[in-house]
């Protein structure tokens, strides 16, 4: 499934936005993506584009810490974590993308989420809210784990 999203961020990031379910399952069967994983997708896709700021409270951003539940601790990566506290300590990212980013990890009901993963994920989520993304936000968010930075 990941496959799809990194091709779908690649293939219409200039255009804003990916075509219906219907096109785009065919654009992904063409493209030779299997059945199972185009479902999957587009099922999460379909989650991606109910989340709206307004389906969480404001205060979210007034407040402090953000302690994260045993759930989520299991579903996704301490390494990920550490990332999107560091995103959002450096106002990469606001408390409520931040919400919106566990919202869509926790939907995949995996268990430990490796940063790779939770990058494009992020990547998704803040391309879904129309976000100015900066060159070198896209560039950090789709290197791999550990790689020296190309700039």
């Amino acid at each position: 499934m990941f496959d799809i999203l990194l091709f779908l961020f690649e293939s219409y990031f200039d255009l804003g936005s990916y075509p219906d379910h219907d096109k785009l399952s065919l654009k992904l069967t063409a493209a030779g993506f299997e059945e199972d994983d185009i479902n999957q997708a587009l099922l999460w896709l379909s989650g991606l584009q109910q989340l709206t700021r307004a389906k969480y409270p404001e205060s979210i951003n007034q407040s402090g810490f953000r302690l994260f539940s045993d759930y989520e601790q299991r579903r996704i990566s301490s390494e990920a974590l550490h990332f999107l506290k560091f995103w959002e300590h450096n106002k990469f990212i606001s408390p409520i993308e931040r919400e919106m980013i566990i919202d869509r990890a926790v939907a995949l009901d995996r268990e430990n989420l490796q940063l790779d993963k939770v990058k494009l994920i992020m990547l998704m989520v803040l391309w879904s809210q129309h976000e100015e993304l900066d060159p070198m936000l896209i560039e950090d968010l789709l290197s791999p784990s550990g790689a020296a930075p190309l700039h």
